[in-house]
């Protein structure tokens, strides 16, 4: 592990020596030309230097004076309003890295009186989280107690809150990180928040807390680090679906893993296997957001784009932060990173994160090593996004793309009555999977109630079933709607996004459509709609994915009228045979 620290600590520097000069006078941080700063970046900015310096023990970078920068930007964090509460969490442990002793700490011996009361007031104010920003409540906490700003410890409570509303919102025990309307939230921000309460653990004055903690922590944590095996694909690319990827789905996933490996979570006969899904996961992001040539990150370009919650300035410190948290862990687990892939098997299997009488919901993964397919079909809830990001598609960057921050009904038919979007989405009930004929897997779920794209049940209207198959390389979808009284649906459409990897920032083994493409085949269409000339969205900048370009859109329509009777069932089943080639 040894080289793979080095590596790491490298690739830190160099991001560092190309965003330190970002920071200003009064701490604020300078975004990229097109951006804008965002309230949280000093906090980021603040963490990222405390992981160097904890790496390092240096307190200068060059001609940088490390302690300096971070007594600025925590200072900024600190008056800035609470709205940025996630910002000040990140800033608490970004001071706590430089020592838990307020008079050894170097850092909060150079903030003003002003700066230090009101760190010691924002850090005590709470704000009752049910989603991952109760994690910054824990490392608020851990930070006030560990720098002897209070004599009571609320660090245990707040993780036994944390796991109580992991319980209580998921039969699975996982992270619903947006628990109101519908529910069922189940995406990448679970792994971040059980990342950031280890990580304010590891910084906590009170060893014996955190031995006492981390049991439930793991028992939990293991559910994500159970599903990589099936979620990291060949290639390397890591969580695909849901909100903030991209980037920040290798980021995370590395780091779940290598907290694990340092904690003797991962046992000795899987340590090799997750070693060498890091690896995959590692080089994916090498390759793919590093610009090699100049040493730092991309995650916004004329090709690929990322969510607003996240600034080109906030993805470098946050990548910077990361290596030197991988560095310091691989050293600490010492030994070698060399492991041999276990042979890839066909399989597809269906994690179920909720099952209640209201929703079930989970994601299913099917991958097929002979035609290359590696799918995710989540079938979760988008929480207060509108995107593409969460719809119940088989998401495959490179052959199954969306727009990461557009609205599109891809792979799923969206059938407008009126106000309402209805998609066959976010939540199903009886869900089912297995063998089915010629040794094919499926998956099925049904909606008793049909769901709008704002995730309203529309009572009354009707139902769907909805079915995929899985032979080989050979995909078949059926969707299959009722209506329980006569209706008028306007329209109906049904998108196919055809997009690319990117043409610079690319792994030698991403997976790519070849010449034949998808092969869609609309074996039944009871709405009998017609394709629409191809559109070419190439100059559009609203069609950029989390890693490349979206080129065209193939549309299904139907744009007038259909009068649906009850009784009668309306299906639409298309299949897919897609050409996939590596490196291309």
């Amino acid at each position: 592990m040894e080289n793979f620290a080095e590596q790491c600590l490298d690739m830190a520097q160099s991001i560092l020596g190309n965003n330190l000069n970002a920071i200003n006078e009064d701490g604020s941080i300078s975004p990229v030309e097109g951006e804008q700063f965002r309230m949280d970046e000093p906090g980021h900015v603040a963490l990222a230097i405390g992981e160097y310096y904890r790496l390092t023990n240096e307190t200068r970078f060059g001609d940088y004076d490390l302690v300096d920068l971070s007594a600025r930007v925590i200072t900024a964090q600190a008056f800035i309003d609470e709205q940025a509460e996630n910002g000040l969490a990140y800033a608490s442990l970004g001071l706590l890295s430089f020592s838990p002793a307020k008079e050894r700490n170097a850092v909060w011996e150079r903030l003003l009186e002003p700066t230090r009361e009101t760190l010691d007031k924002r850090m005590l104010a709470r704000t009752d989280y049910e989603d991952h920003f109760q994690a910054f409540n824990i490392a608020k906490a851990v930070a006030r107690f560990s720098l002897g700003l209070s004599k009571k410890d609320e660090t245990g409570r707040l993780i036994d809150r944390f796991i109580e509303r992991l319980d209580s919102g998921s039969s699975a025990g996982v992270l619903d990180d947006h628990p109101q309307g519908l529910g069922g939230c189940y995406d990448i921000y679970g792994v971040l928040a059980f990342i950031f309460i280890r990580q304010a653990l590891q910084l906590h004055a009170n060893v014996h807390l955190r031995d006492r903690k981390l049991p439930s922590l793991r028992t939990h944590a293991m559910k994500y680090l159970k599903m990589l095996p099936d979620i990291v694909r060949q290639d390397g690319l890591g969580w695909s679906y849901g909100r903030s990827i991209g980037a920040y789905g290798q980021m995370h996933c590395i780091s779940l893993i290598l907290q694990a490996l340092r904690d003797g979570w991962i046992d000795d006969a899987d340590r090799p296997k997750y070693l060498e899904i890091m690896r995959r996961l590692f080089s994916f992001f090498f390759a793919t957001y590093l610009d090699q040539e100049h040493g730092y990150l991309v995650i916004r370009d004329a090709e690929r784009t990322t969510g607003s919650n996240h600034t080109t300035r906030m993805a470098n410190f946050d990548a910077a932060r990361y290596l030197c948290q991988w560095a310091r862990l691989a050293k600490s687990i010492g030994g070698s990173m060399n492991a041999q892939a276990a042979p890839v098997k066909r399989t597809g299997r269906f994690v179920l994160f909720e099952k209640s009488a209201k929703r079930e919901q989970g994601v299913f993964n099917y991958q097929d090593p002979e035609s290359g397919v590696h799918i995710l079909l989540p079938l979760v809830s988008q929480g207060a996004s509108r995107d593409s990001s969460s719809l119940a598609f088989p998401h495959s960057p490179g052959v199954f793309d969306w727009p990461s921050t557009k609205y599109e009904p891809i792979l799923v038919p969206e059938l407008t009555f009126g106000k309402h979007r209805i998609v066959p989405c976010f939540y199903g009930k009886r869900c089912s999977t297995g063998l089915g004929l010629r040794n094919s897997f499926f998956f099925r779920y049904e909606q008793p109630e049909l769901i709008n794209a704002e995730e309203e049940f529309v009572n009354g209207l009707g139902s769907a079933k909805v079915s995929w198959t899985f032979q080989g390389g050979k995909i078949t979808s059926e969707f299959v709607f009722q209506v329980k009284n006569q209706v008028q649906m306007e329209s109906m459409r049904y998108i196919i996004a055809l997009g690319a990897p990117h043409s610079h920032y690319r792994s030698a083994l991403t997976y790519a459509l070849g010449e034949e493409s998808l092969r869609p085949n609309v074996v039944k269409d009871d709405f009998q709609a017609k394709w629409r000339d191809i559109e070419v969205v190439t100059e559009d900048p609203e069609y950029r994915s989390f890693w490349g370009k979206i080129h065209y859109l193939q549309v299904l329509e139907r744009d007038h009228p259909l009068h649906m009777r009850p009784g009668q069932q309306y299906r639409l089943t298309v299949e897919f045979e897609p050409d996939i080639v590596l490196g291309e």
